[in-house]
């Protein structure tokens, strides 16, 4: 079999770039195809003569040894299997290093922007993945001169970077309980302490069932995943939306081994959507914004709050500050309002933990001694 290999490059322009997005001419011209069902439209739609289409799709019939797409006289075009598992298999993968790729992206913006301009803020963020923040990064660097080194992480795992002195201001998101939150309190309550750490308000999001546009296999809730085997798509251990399916099962009165996992675990809300509109699962957590971006039906289940949380000594220095004033821009609230799902929530107000959190009054006796966990370890019932 003839050796195929992957070549990543990036480029600087004059005109900046917002997300992760990742140019290919290959894939940009199978899904116009697949839109379109007809070359003549898709080169119409990537603005390109029909002659230079026919001319691409048989170069890289030719590099990858593989038909890529059926047509005849008269009759739609249509993608071969192989060019639907690639194209799909390109997608998911795309959407579970969004992440990756939007940090690389932004450390060598960072990079650039010292070497053109030392005066420019620094502050670093690490984050549970979110479909906002990146959009606030924007904001903070049009209008406050602030560079946010923006790196994604599970919820735990970012508070744990913050314990640890890797960053300024950390993001986790928890749903609004007062009581019966027990997974979240035994997750996060280690990591946080009243009085050394402040709340900054940011966003509350809806979150739910990720499934098939559709929903050929009737999903409402995790026990209807069950009770049809559907597979589901796990998020990651140290990750608040894992804590948030832990709960779910816990208030329909089912262990995590109810749940048929699919094949991997995805690291963020993107690629839980993308493995189900790629048929790797047939259902999974996630926010209604990642699901209405790739299609997908979306079965509500839960709301949360998304906070950004700092040290007290550190919410008076410059780029904190810059921070909230971002946070409070209406560009970047017009932003939020656009991403189905989403609502600002007390932006850039400083919040007292245990006010914003209610379920910390609701702690056990100090009688009774509590396990201190490890990161990670708060998803230990996951079979």
């Amino acid at each position: 079999m003839k050796e195929r290999g992957v070549h990543l490059q990036y480029s600087f322009e004059a005109d900046g770039q917002r997300g992760a997005a990742v140019q290919n001419p290959l894939f940009d011209l199978l899904s116009a195809v697949r839109e379109h069902g007809s070359i003549q439209r898709a080169a119409e739609a990537i603005g390109a003569s029909y002659r230079h289409v026919w001319g691409a799709l048989k170069h890289w019939q030719e590099v990858l040894g593989e038909p890529l797409v059926h047509w005849s006289q008269g009759h739609p075009a249509r993608l071969t299997p192989f060019a639907e598992r690639l194209l799909w298999a390109e997608t998911h993968a795309r959407a579970r290093m969004a992440p990756h790729i939007e940090a690389l992206r932004a450390e060598l913006e960072r990079v650039l922007a010292e070497a053109l301009d030392g005066s420019q803020q620094v502050l670093t963020v690490y984050a549970s993945h979110d479909l906002a923040l990146p959009a606030l990064r924007e904001t903070a660097r049009g209008t406050e001169r602030l560079h946010i080194d923006l790196r994604f992480a599970g919820s735990i795992d970012a508070l744990r970077a913050l314990a640890e002195g890797r960053c300024t201001v950390a993001g986790f998101h928890v749903p609004p309980l007062t009581e019966g939150a027990a997974l979240f309190e035994k997750g996060l309550e280690p990591l946080l302490v009243p009085g050394r750490h402040k709340l900054i308000g940011c966003t509350r999001r809806t979150q739910g069932l990720i499934v098939a546009a559709a929903n050929p296999l009737a999903l409402h809730g995790l026990a209807d995943c069950a009770a049809r085997r559907a597979r589901f798509a796990w998020r990651q251990d140290g990750s608040a939306t894992h804590l948030l399916t832990q709960h779910l099962l816990r208030q329909a009165g089912l262990e995590a081994r109810a749940l048929v996992a699919a094949r991997s675990t995805e690291d963020s809300h993107n690629a839980v959507a993308a493995a189900v509109a790629g048929g790797l699962a047939d259902a999974g957590i996630g926010l209604e914004a990642a699901a209405r971006a790739f299609g997908l039906g979306f079965v509500a289940l839960a709301e949360d709050d998304y906070f950004l949380v700092c040290l007290a000594d550190a919410l008076e220095q410059p780029p904190v500050l810059a921070l909230r004033r971002a946070l409070q821009d209406p560009a970047w609230q017009q932003a939020v309002a656009a991403l189905p799902g989403y609502r600002v929530t007390q932006p850039g107000k400083v919040l007292s933990l245990t006010r914003a959190l209610p379920w910390w009054n609701f702690r056990k006796s100090k009688a009774t001694p509590r396990p201190r966990i490890q990161c990670g370890a708060a998803s230990a019932e996951r079979s």
